[in-house]
């Protein structure tokens, strides 16, 4: 008995544990959402966040845009580039309270985030680690030596379109 009652609580909470991961995705009839639910409206693009962005130091904003990269161990960041802007500038996007992940096979689709956008200084370790999540070869981790700011943003809720 004691054994029946130990696999049924692993159940449940295995269960749990992936609709706090975002691996329980809702569709809305507007695409798949993961985390808090959004809609379109009041949206701006990659292109208008960059340049707002210039203006402060941090923006809450509802931004949409292309993915260019997941992670690919668990879906725990993505990447963000404008299907427009020439200079290809990504946005590292990762989940609020590393509650949900993102699909592996997201990188070309369009996404909307609900979130904040900020500048910060990412060091040469979780660069590395970052090139590795995304499968980058030894000799691509190797060439990152030096620190960078980027632009990054923390999505409470994604809409895929």
């Amino acid at each position: 008995m004691n054994k029946l009652t130990l696999f049924l609580a692993m159940i449940i909470l295995s269960s749990l544990s992936c609709k706090n991961s975002g691996f329980m995705a809702q569709g809305k009839g507007d695409g798949i959402h993961f985390g808090e639910t959004i809609d379109t409206n009041g949206m701006i693009s990659y292109v208008d966040l960059l340049s707002k962005i210039s203006e402060s130091d941090s923006i809450d904003a509802k931004v949409y845009g292309k993915v260019s990269g997941v992670c690919q161990a668990k879906g725990c960041w993505m990447n963000i580039v404008s299907e427009v802007d020439s200079t290809n500038t990504e946005m590292f996007v990762q989940f609020k309270d590393y509650g949900f992940f993102m699909p592996k096979d997201l990188a070309g689709k369009e996404v909307v985030m609900l979130g904040k956008a900020f500048k910060e200084m990412t060091s040469v370790e979780d660069l590395k680690h970052f090139a590795q999540d995304e499968g980058k070869t030894p000799e691509e981790i190797a060439k990152i030596t030096k620190p960078v700011t980027e632009l990054k943003f923390l999505a409470s809720g994604v809409l895929i379109k």
